[in-house]
């Protein structure tokens, strides 16, 4: 990090005490349907706008944790399942040889660690060989203390030929403003197989999060994951890794971040191309309104025909922001063929004032142009109509103009 960025991280102090947040709970009450959930108002609001519907009696089913609470509703599609991880390594006790720390090492940091250590509890998804689910599967990890600290491990296999896209929100009840949630999640997908994998964070302004993510893809698999940061907390480090193990397999990370005063957003992307012919692309975008955002993206060609693109580019709305962009490229075969470009900068004037001689007043163009820089083709397809408006606040909010 150079020294601009680190003097502006000492000045708005962002050194983390963990002693200020409660000890972690464990999350041994489970219920299986939604019938007993009770639900604030305000509580239903922010799961709504992070794309979890809970009692829209979905097929595909429905997960939530609630603090230490945990709700499940089975799915109704026959070869889609859906249990708390603990309840499903009594069911088959196969998966701790097969998944539980497989993709991940729990030796990793000290926050695996404690995951590895407490036993959490979390979501257990398996799709059974050539099922498609024909509709999105919803899960929530839902903050409604204030500073406490939620510890979760989460899995999901997709067997061969098995499809999913999977939508997971991340938030707190609105007037919550600080917590410490702590998640690993572990991916994988099997020979022939697809995983959309939509993450919405949506946190209060006093929030660290450390999510610790791997997958693990075999041959001619498919793995993409859309990440929205639509508020973010107030310190996030993350850097997923993907291990493309297999021929032909492919990964797609789609990363939409907002930025905002008093922030620091470390989002980065590992992935090792394995497999022969494999491919990746990881594209980031961040529209910066005064936060602290480190864009990172790491490409490994470690197989021939390996191909893979890393593009990080961010839009400064605010003079006091700092965004910096490190894409990366490490070639371990020589018939590797991988690339990257980073881009920062404002608004272009010649494009606003264009849009306004159009009739647009000064706030719906900007607005206009961030949703356009915005635009990378993440797959929507069956995300709820609160989730989209929730997205849409990311261009709409920067159309209150730069400072």
């Amino acid at each position: 990090m150079n020294q601009l960025a680190e003097k502006y991280i000492k000045e708005i102090d962002l050194k983390i005490d963990f002693s200020r947040f409660g000890e972690i709970e464990k999350a041994e009450n489970t219920f299986e349907s939604m019938d007993k959930l009770i639900l604030e108002d305000d509580e239903k609001s922010s799961l709504k706008a992070v794309g979890v519907n809970l009692f829209d009696d979905s097929e595909a089913g429905n997960f939530l944790m609630y603090g230490n609470y945990v709700y499940t509703s089975l799915s109704r599609f026959s070869g889609v399942e859906i249990f708390p991880l603990k309840k499903a390594l009594l069911l088959y006790p196969d998966i701790k040889d097969k998944y539980y720390f497989k993709a991940i090492d729990k030796e990793q940091d000290e926050f695996t660690k404690t995951v590895f250590e407490k036993e959490q509890n979390g979501y257990f998804i398996r799709v059974k060989k050539n099922v498609m689910a024909k509709a999105p599967l919803h899960t929530a990890l839902f903050m409604h203390k204030e500073m406490s600290t939620m510890c979760i491990h989460n899995i999901v296999v997709l067997e061969e030929g098995a499809h999913l896209h999977l939508v997971t929100g991340c938030t707190s009840g609105c007037t919550i403003k600080g917590g410490l949630h702590i998640a690993v999640s572990e991916y994988f997908i099997g020979k022939g197989a697809k995983l959309i994998n939509t993450m919405i964070h949506n946190w209060g302004t006093d929030f660290i999060v450390r999510p610790r993510t791997a997958a693990i893809v075999e041959d001619n698999a498919t793995f993409v994951s859309n990440y929205y940061s639509v508020k973010p907390p107030r310190h996030i480090q993350a850097n997923p890794f993907t291990h493309l193990k297999g021929k032909n397999a492919s990964a797609q990370y789609l990363t939409v971040l907002a930025s905002f005063p008093n922030t620091f957003s470390d989002i980065g992307g590992t992935v090792l191309l394995d497999g022969e012919n494999s491919g990746a692309e990881l594209v980031a975008r961040a529209v910066n309104h005064g936060g602290t955002v480190i864009q990172t993206g790491l490409l490994i060609g470690a197989a021939k025909g390996a191909r893979a693109h890393v593009d990080c580019s961010g839009l400064m709305l605010s003079k006091d922001g700092i965004i910096e962009a490190i894409p990366g490229l490490k070639a371990m075969h020589p018939d590797a063929r991988m690339s990257h470009e980073a881009a920062i900068g404002r608004i272009d004037m010649g494009e606003l004032n264009y849009l306004q001689s159009k009739g647009l007043n000064e706030m719906q163009a900007i607005a206009l142009i961030v949703r356009g820089f915005l635009d990378i083709g993440i797959e929507v397809e069956g995300l709820e109509p609160d989730l989209k408006k929730t997205i849409q606040q990311i261009s709409e909010l920067s159309g209150h103009g730069e400072e």
